[in-house]
């Protein structure tokens, strides 16, 4: 190192003690203490940067856990009282470089960038409660053993999880710790962790059997109260549920016509909890909500959310609370302990990971349109069908698609390998179909397939977001602004050319989450002479061998009247 480097590198230094030393003396002049807690939700495994859409913030691109953790490094050194926290679905729903390895590279991942504490989310049960109890204390895979040379050691963060009860001995009792109490600052500073109370709809039965979930307001508002026993006075709650603005484009930072699940457990929770850290919806917002803070940091590690807290050296209260979402761009050195991580699981998981399947013509993507049809879930629908059509293989009519289990969407220029442009990899259809569901073919009345129509509408805030997507030969008209089991013409759904009429009997296709009532879609549990099929990947995938290239589709299936 040359003498003019090393009077740089000293300069450099003094200035950053400096600045230490004058943060120091301003925060010890003052009435409170800075707090700071840096959230994010709902990564859902996305250890390498997202493709498409979903790698990108209003247009800016985003994400990628390499430099996630450098921003969080970089907050952290801008207030040395902090906490990174999360909102949950950490894991679950991930793309192959995570899901290959039963997301162990996703705890690992997290264990590096100093995650403290996280409520669980619905995906966090996908695999079931010893699953995830393996992913909290760690130990080899029920199945598959163990995956390298060492013993998977677990999380180094805590899960929490109030509403979440098992029977243990007779006894009902939180799956996880409800609450957790932190020293920041030499503050102490209370947390709740929750999931939405409707998980069980969200995931298959056999993932949360042997599970209850509680109340969220009425959970939350009892440890609350137990944290304000304690002498804790700053609380937060940690909840995996939340709400959307309504704007395209919507400015992360702002929570303009705010609606969503959260607002009506909002309105129950008690004062004492000061801010809510939410998820779930994979929607960003900052609001200000009865006095009280919630946010959100959308969803893929795009975004963390920086909360200030100013809380009172008297009583330890929260005295004021603001945040900002930060988008993770690609613009810092990328964590060098991360990379090493996500390149190695990369290299494993290349040989089947970087295989081509097939291609687009254009980019085919999950966004709906205003009547809830998009895209690629009318491809996704078209390849369910194609793979139960024949008469060997179940002789189905149609297939329906919850559009929940629609991940990503396929870029036409996103190379993950040396694949060429419009050429579509394995893990690129992973990414998209991450769940291996198994194809169902059921036969169903005419009757319950109406019902089942009609119970897309049966959760008002959702909007046309849970609108089934249906297959070729498949259509209807509906009003979304209609009274409770009134909104599908009844009259205007044909399937293969023929009207629906409530007599008929037919033979559809779902994946299993659907066909056990998943999202809500109880008429499906009335199915008969059910068949299991392929893999919905291996479905998708033989489609797209025996079509590509494949183009968009024209979204004329789902008519909206209103």
């Amino acid at each position: 190192m040359s003498r003019r480097t090393r009077l740089v590198v000293a300069l450099a230094a003094a200035c950053a003690a400096w600045l230490s030393s004058a943060w120091e003396r301003a925060v010890a002049a003052s009435d409170t203490i800075p707090i700071q807690l840096l959230a994010f939700n709902d990564l859902h495994g996305n250890l390498e940067p997202p493709a498409g859409a979903s790698g990108q913030v209003n247009g800016r691109v985003a994400g990628g856990v390499a430099y996630l953790a450098t921003h969080l490094r970089n907050a952290v050194r801008d207030n040395p009282n902090s906490l990174i926290v999360s909102a949950g679905d950490l894991i679950g729903a991930s793309p192959a470089v995570s899901a290959f390895f039963h997301d162990e590279p996703t705890i690992e991942a997290m264990n590096v960038l100093g995650l403290g504490l996280s409520s669980v989310g619905n995906h966090e049960f996908d695999d079931g409660v010893r699953e995830l109890l393996r992913m909290q204390n760690g130990g080899c895979h029920a199945v598959e053993g163990c995956q390298g040379r060492e013993r998977f050691r677990g999380a180094s963060f805590k899960y929490l999880a109030a509403n979440v009860l098992r029977t243990v001995h007779g006894h009902s009792a939180p799956l996880f710790p409800p609450m957790a109490i932190r020293t920041i600052g030499g503050i102490r500073v209370g947390f709740i962790g929750e999931t939405l109370k409707g998980t069980p709809r969200e995931v298959t039965p056999s993932g949360v059997k042997g599970l209850r979930f509680l109340d969220e307001a009425a959970t939350a508002n009892r440890y609350a109260a137990l944290l304000r026993q304690r002498g804790v006075h700053a609380i937060v709650l940690l909840i995996h549920e939340g709400g959307e603005q309504n704007a395209e484009g919507a400015d992360p930072n702002r929570c303009d016509n705010f609606t969503g699940a959260i607002g009506p457990i909002l309105r129950k929770l008690s004062p004492d909890i000061g801010v809510v850290v939410s998820g779930h919806t994979h929607r960003s917002y900052v609001c200000t909500i009865d006095g009280r803070l919630v946010t959100s940091a959308g969803s893929y590690g795009r975004l963390i959310t920086r909360i200030r807290l100013d809380v009172s050296r008297t009583d330890g209260s929260i005295t004021k609370a603001s945040a900002e979402n930060e988008i993770v761009t690609p613009d810092v050195p990328p964590d060098p302990a991360e990379t090493r991580i996500v390149d190695k699981y990369a290299s494993l998981s290349a040989p089947l990971a970087h295989r081509v399947i097939g291609s687009i013509a254009a980019d085919i993507v999950r966004r709906a349109n205003n009547a809830g049809e998009s895209p690629l879930g009318d491809l996704i629908a078209d390849a369910q069908l194609a793979a139960t059509r024949d008469p060997d293989k179940g002789g189905s009519a149609a297939a329906f698609m919850n559009p929940g289990g629609i991940r990503t969407d396929l870029v036409a220029n996103h190379q993950s390998a040396d694949e060429r442009p419009g050429e579509i990899t394995f893990d690129e259809l992973f990414a998209v179909q991450p769940f291996s569901n198994v194809l169902t073919v059921m036969t169903l009345t005419g009757d319950a397939l109406m019902r089942a129509l009609e119970q897309q509408f049966d959760n008002p805030s959702t909007g046309v977001s849970k609108l089934l997507q249906v297959s070729e030969g498949f259509s209807y008209r509906y009003r979304l602004n209609a009274p409770p089991g009134q909104h599908v013409d009844r009259d205007s759904i044909v399937i293969q050319g023929m009207h629906l009429t409530p007599g008929a009997r037919i033979r559809i296709t779902l994946n299993n989450f659907l066909a056990m009532g998943g999202d809500g879609f109880k008429a499906f549990t009335e199915g008969t002479m059910q068949v299991g099929g392929a893999v919905d990947i291996d479905a998708l995938a033989a489609y797209l061998k025996t079509r590509s290239p494949v183009a968009p589709h024209p979204q004329e299936r789902i008519v909206r009247t209103d």
